[in-house]
């Protein structure tokens, strides 16, 4: 049986046992999982082990990981959102195709290609590669920043691009029976999307209230995958991307009372098949192409990656992106993508570019692919993020607070709250120039400054403070301010915000005169009521809120010689051993005072 089938068990236990090596490890070495995934498919590809065949097999398979990425990248993006992105997408997105096209298409032109060869390898090379581009902002958790936002616009356009450059792809056929009416093909995917968002307003959420009434697991995934997949087979009829229609349909879906719902059943699917798609990309890589046309492709690769990314900082910095960000959107989108296959492949079919121009081409896009890793790489190692616009802001000079507030976030907000009510003179400085200007109409006075910095803390007053209060949650950052404020103002008292069990044992380490971990007394409170609302009487949840208290102080006494690990035994676990660590002792009823809490960079802590 297994002898007949098109991909055997070992090919398939071959080819995820290559990814489970390889991503690790590359991710590890800083490379990113994407890279691991391309190499491990070259290896275990056609042209070098041999271990699959026909890589387009699971290519197909594999590209449902990058349509139901799209759908839950859409989950995220409600309507209005969508639409207030609509100048981003029609404008910047269509700015950079049209622009970073015509570029290519020219330097092609001028390196001696026909007119259509060249405008057919640089359109196809302008479509960037979504899978790529979306996993290496979500490993580095920009999906939802400002440069990930514009990079889901840029997407979204050139997804869009696809279906008038095959429309374009019929015009320039040399074969008459290719042609057939573009017209006729715009009319059919308006359509298309016009049914798909009908059906998405009116018809899923009473599809989901309808099968959530069955309360079976399985009949909500089955439904959240028909979803996904039908709306991007929609979309591949109407010669549309199947990435768009399942975009789409997580758009429509945003505002569902099931939207997370839908996102933990697809998630599991996302990941394993993005990862297959990445491997089945490195074995469609022809090494024999890559050998025979080494010097066209080295100046092909090169040259396109080089064009791409000078028109993208170009647009960028036309659309009044700052140099860095414009920088970094150059290195991440200077690849061809997986819409450039098909590009490619419709063309060689239509006769406007011969088997040799098809495979240069679609070699030219994976080892672009692979480079994107080590260019971002390079690029963010080697371009130091801008300064923030600090316009409108003022900076410290000759404060003289009796207290100094490094920190204006949530946790120096309320800092400052009971100092302030009992009139002390505080001075507060911080990094967020946003933050600043936000607590301005709340009457507060807020200086731009890094407190990490000597100087910045002589002009907010450190030297004439009697208390030095940093509340900031950078750990590294706090630390230094920890180490300078001991070294040049140890006149003050200094109490430190601590991150984690780890970060509140380093502080004691240095030297401070008080550190608390962040969340531990709100955690402390919300556990008492929580005794509360089981019925618990008062006297009981002091009682066990003093035991708990003690208990972490004589912890952390230990943990201060003995590492992390000790004094293990004085935690309540839920775990069964076979008999107690330590024998029960009974509570207390005067509450000790707060610990020195917080959280390693080992085990996890109950706090």
């Amino acid at each position: 049986m297994a002898a007949e089938a098109g991909v055997n068990l070992a090919q398939v236990v071959s080819v995820l046992g290559a990814g489970v090596i390889a991503g690790p490890i590359f991710k590890r070495l800083g490379f990113g999982s994407i890279l691991g995934y391309l190499v491990a498919g070259i290896i275990i590809g056609p042209f070098a082990l041999g271990v699959l065949e026909e890589p387009a097999t699971i290519l197909h398979i594999a590209e449902l990981g990058v349509i139901m990425f799209l759908f839950i990248i859409g989950l995220e993006m409600r309507p209005s959102r969508l639409w207030s992105m609509r100048r981003d997408i029609f404008g910047l997105g269509a700015a950079q195709v049209v622009g970073c096209g015509a570029a290519m298409t020219l330097a092609g032109i001028g390196f001696g290609l026909a007119p259509a060869v060249a405008f057919i390898g640089a359109m196809g090379f302008v479509l960037s590669s979504t899978a790529v581009i979306m996993q290496m902002l979500e490993e580095r958790g920009e999906t939802t920043t400002p440069l990930g936002q514009r990079a889901v616009s840029i997407l979204l356009l050139e997804d869009l691009a696809i279906v008038p450059l095959l429309g374009v792809v019929a015009l320039l056929s040399p074969r008459p029976e290719t042609g057939g009416s573009w017209v006729v093909d715009v009319l059919i995917a308006l359509g298309a999307l016009a049914g798909l968002f009908v059906a998405g307003r009116y018809l899923l959420n009473p599809l989901f209230r309808l099968l959530s009434a069955a309360r079976a697991r399985e009949v909500m995934t089955a439904a959240a995958l028909a979803v996904v997949l039908g709306a991007a087979w929609i979309m591949d009829l109407s010669g549309l991307s199947m990435a768009m229609g399942a975009f789409l349909a997580g758009v429509l879906l945003s505002e569902s009372a099931y939207r997370h719902q839908l996102e933990a059943d697809v998630e599991p699917f996302r990941g394993l098949l993005l990862g297959l798609f990445f491997i089945a990309v490195g074995m469609s890589l022809d090494l024999a192409v890559v050998a025979d046309e080494w010097r066209i492709l080295m100046i092909t690769v090169l040259g396109l990656m080089a064009i791409k990314a000078l028109g993208i900082f170009v647009v960028a910095r036309l659309f009044r992106a700052r140099t860095s960000e414009a920088i970094n959107r150059a290195a991440l989108f200077a690849q061809g993508g997986e819409f450039a296959f098909v590009l490619y492949a419709a063309a060689a079919a239509a006769g406007v570019i011969n088997a040799r121009d098809n495979a240069i081409f679609t070699a030219a896009v994976i080892l672009s692919m692979i480079l994107t890793p080590f260019v971002v790489m390079a690029v963010r190692a080697l371009v130091r993020p801008e300064a923030e616009d600090a316009d409108g802001v003022e900076a410290p000079d000759g404060l003289s607070g009796s207290v100094l507030v490094v920190g204006f976030g949530r946790f120096g907000q309320v800092v400052c709250q009971s100092l302030l009510a009992r009139g002390v003179d505080v001075s507060i400085l911080d990094v967020n120039a946003n933050r600043i200007r936000n607590a301005e109409p709340f009457g507060f006075k807020v200086y731009y400054g890094d407190g990490s910095r000597p100087e910045i803390l002589h002009a907010a007053g450190a030297h004439k403070a009697r208390l030095i209060a940093v509340c900031i949650e950078d750990i590294k950052a706090a630390n230094l301010i920890v180490e300078l404020a001991r070294k040049e103002f140890p006149h003050a008292t200094l109490m430190v915000r601590a991150f984690d069990r780890g970060h509140a044992l380093d502080l004691i380490r240095a030297g401070v005169d008080y550190q608390i971990r962040e969340t531990f007394e709100s955690a402390m409170t919300f556990g008492a009521q929580a005794l509360e609302a089981l019925g618990l009487p008062p006297e009981e949840v002091a009682e066990t809120s003093a035991d708990i208290r003690e208990r972490d102080q004589e912890r952390f006494a230990l943990e201060m010689t003995g590492g992390i690990y000790a004094g293990v035994g004085l935690l309540h676990g839920n775990a069964p051993i076979p008999g107690p660590l330590f024998k029960p002792r009974k509570l207390k009823a005067a509450a000790a005072d707060a610990p020195l809490q917080a959280d390693p960079k080992g085990p996890p802590e109950p706090e």
